[in-house]
């Protein structure tokens, strides 16, 4: 990476600007799609189903709360992270591949802690900049704006891609897979943490089909289809998978061959 691209924030957070256009013309307040230069273009699929929940500033302001994320997650928020994290180990060198709201950022930081790092990225300038402020005070945290469909560009120790699939189309849920398979060096690991075809008596099973009817329609994907199915370059990985609450959430963890 080159030194001369990496700036420190006053509140000492490491911003990568080769993937940065300053905002110039918009605020972080302001941003849309269009008003940041020089960064991936932002998908039409997340423009047309997820403005209202990933674009809006005011929106993000307001669904970036503990009790909001909790809700979504039917009261498991801090387990399904606590789930992911156990994967990880301080010291190591992590990526997330977009940005979560609540504390999910902040507390994979401390997982990794101070002899570690973590590089958070998204392709949404606007997210980037909310996690930015979250993070403030960890010294260890890189941000960049990058598209996770595209290739990593150097190893990491692990990747955390929490709740991320199923919100993007299945070219992309394979493109990104396989992006983050690519994106670990030997004995490395991808840990993929996301919904769930539920029990059939699952008693939330109706409200999560109709969630996924009007809110989520790439989620019935992961319904359907096994996670590492997507994935078209997964040779030399072992793979294991656990389900949690009625089925409802999954982890997956992708390991690398030494």
């Amino acid at each position: 990476m080159n030194k001369s691209s990496i700036t420190m924030t006053a509140a000492g957070v490491a911003i990568d600007e080769s993937y940065i256009t300053p905002m110039s013309t918009a605020s972080a307040k302001d941003a849309t799609p269009e008003a940041v230069a020089g960064n991936p273009a932002i998908p039409d699929y997340l423009v047309d189903t997820y403005t209202w929940a990933y674009v809006r500033p005011q929106n993000i302001r307001f669904l970036d709360r503990g009790i909001v994320v909790e809700s979504i997650l039917w009261g498991n928020g801090r387990y399904l992270m606590d789930w992911a994290f156990c994967e990880f180990a301080p010291g190591q060198d992590i990526m997330q591949p977009a940005s979560v709201y609540g504390p999910f950022s902040r507390r994979l930081a401390n997982v990794v802690g101070p002899e570690g790092s973590l590089e958070v990225r998204d392709i949404q300038p606007v997210q980037v900049e909310h996690t930015r402020v979250k993070v403030a005070d960890c010294k260890h945290v890189t941000l960049k704006v990058a598209d996770a469909s595209q290739p990593v560009g150097r190893e990491f120790d692990g990747i955390c891609c929490f709740f991320l699939l199923h919100e993007v189309p299945d070219d992309w849920k394979t493109r990104i897979i396989n992006a983050l398979l690519a994106g670990v060096r030997p004995g490395g690991k991808v840990v993929f943490v996301d919904y769930h075809r539920p029990a059939t008596l699952h008693p939330l099973r109706p409200i999560m089909m109709a969630v996924n009817r009007f809110l989520e329609p790439y989620a019935d994907a992961l319904w359907k289809r096994d996670i590492r199915s997507f994935a078209t370059r997964d040779e030399g990985f072992t793979w294991t998978k656990e389900t949690c609450f009625g089925g409802l959430y999954q982890k997956v963890v992708a390991v690398r061959a030494e």
